[in-house]
């Protein structure tokens, strides 16, 4: 059995009524299955088979046409063509044992400017971006528009007339932190020495160079944009500001070292000389040979001076002289060869350093028996050929040796300081103290 379905070959209704040719009505009002378009000021199918959801049950296929839609078996064909008929026939009328459908064309709509008609007999934009029919410039962008087109300038640029001009990015509100560089089409910041982009590419960040390159030759100090360098002690910046030069601290100040000033890289050592030993780094002090070993013999005896020592004999006296105590020699009366000479001589050992301060106290005489209605006189018997000596008489009894010029050493000096004692009798008599005096190397 053959089914046919005959599709309405003219417009149901299009919206517009011709009452003679000068005249339009126009109604915003549609019948069932069509729609009102705007845009083409008339009414347009509904397809159905889109808006209408499951719009067939029991395994049927949805086919749109004017007005409304219809439900086929899946395995129906449908055949397009342009002949004035459309039929459809089930498996059993089909040729082929499928159904066919048959549809004569309706007239072909008219659409507006910028719209065509579809496969479908309904108006749709036309792409002119796409088919080229646009009027845009080579370094314009074409942006389709329904029923129409419009040109733009990429970006970074601004359209000035028809042409596409570089805008300036750096003249708007500021993008860049510190600098702005224009580019055509777009722009990049840059950031002041000692600061670098942040991931945003707009922010500057303070750049950590003590971290990142450590420029400096010792210390590094970062700040804001740069950074400060500075040196260990014992050493001073060199004029590129970034480099320590050593520190000569011995010719800075002669008065640094007490004897001799050793430069070293970034420090300094003092020196003594032989007979000296460094304390508290810098002064130096006297050894004490004498205590802490010596060469002098078994009948010598040690005398430390500044700078060194000396060995002396235990026993100093010579004929007609002998040894009572310490140092003291003594010419008894009954020996006739010590008529003429002193009766006693005491030998004293002292020690100063050279270039002592003049004038200065250095050594004082005493009296050590004292008789009634006796004069005491004190006087330099010798070892004062250069005048460098005075002796002061301080009481009856006393005396201080003075001296009166600077002395340089190492040098020795013997003196001796007479004691004469006289009375109303006609008494006299005289002693020696023998003062070996020892002039150490230095002023220290």
């Amino acid at each position: 059995m053959m089914v046919v379905f005959t599709f309405l070959a003219a417009l149901m209704l299009t919206g517009v009524f011709s009452q003679d040719v000068d005249e339009t009505i126009t109604f915003t009002q549609c019948t069932d299955g069509y729609e009102w378009d705007p845009v083409l000021q008339r009414c347009k199918d509904i397809n159905e088979c889109e808006i209408v959801n499951d719009a067939c049950k029991g395994g049927m296929k949805c086919v749109n046409h004017f007005g409304g839609y219809l439900c086929l078996p899946k395995s129906a064909q449908i055949i397009m063509n342009n002949g004035q008929e459309a039929t459809a026939t089930d498996t059993a009328g089909g040729r082929n044992g499928n159904p066919i459908i048959r549809r004569t064309p309706p007239d072909l709509i008219q659409c507006a400017s910028g719209f065509e008609a579809s496969d479908h007999n309904v108006c749709q934009d036309i792409d002119e971006c796409a088919i080229g029919t646009h009027s845009c410039r080579s370094d314009q962008i074409c942006v389709n528009l329904r029923g129409s087109f419009t040109c733009q300038c990429p970006a970074g640029y601004q359209k000035r007339g028809d042409q596409c001009v570089d805008m300036d990015e750096c003249m708007l509100p500021p993008f860049c932190h510190h600098r702005c560089v224009n580019t055509p089409g777009s722009y990049y910041c840059q950031c002041n020495s000692g600061f670098q982009l942040a991931t945003d590419n707009h922010t500057c960040t303070d750049i950590n160079e003590c971290e990142t390159s450590n420029p400096c030759a010792q210390i590094c100090y970062n700040i804001v944009g740069s950074f400060l360098c500075q040196c260990n002690q014992g050493f001073e910046l060199s004029p590129d500001r970034i480099n320590c030069d050593d520190v000569d601290e011995c010719r800075t100040s002669s008065f640094i070292c007490q004897y001799q000033c050793v430069n070293e890289p970034g420090r300094f050592s003092c020196l003594c000389p032989d007979g000296y030993q460094l304390v508290r780094g810098r002064n130096c002090q006297d050894i004490n040979e004498c205590e802490v070993g010596n060469e002098c013999r078994e009948d010598e005896m040690c005398w430390n001076y500044y700078g060194g020592y000396r060995c002396y004999p235990k026993n100093p006296c010579q004929e007609p002289y002998g040894l009572t105590s310490e140092n003291r020699c003594v010419c008894q009366v009954t020996n006739p060869l010590c008529r003429d000479l002193p009766y006693s001589i005491v030998h004293k050992y002292m020690s100063i350093r050279s270039e002592r301060a003049v004038p200065s106290d250095i050594f004082q005489i005493q009296a050590t028996t004292i008789y009634p209605n006796t004069i005491n006189t004190f006087r330099i018997k010798s070892g004062n050929e250069n005048g460098d000596f005075f002796l002061r008489q301080t009481s009856p009894v006393s005396a201080m040796l003075v001296l009166v010029k600077q002395l340089t050493g190492p040098r020795e000096h013997i003196i001796d300081l007479e004691l004469l004692t006289v009375n109303n009798m006609n008494y006299r008599s005289s002693s020696v103290l023998r003062l070996t005096l020892i002039v150490g190397p230095y002023s220290f």
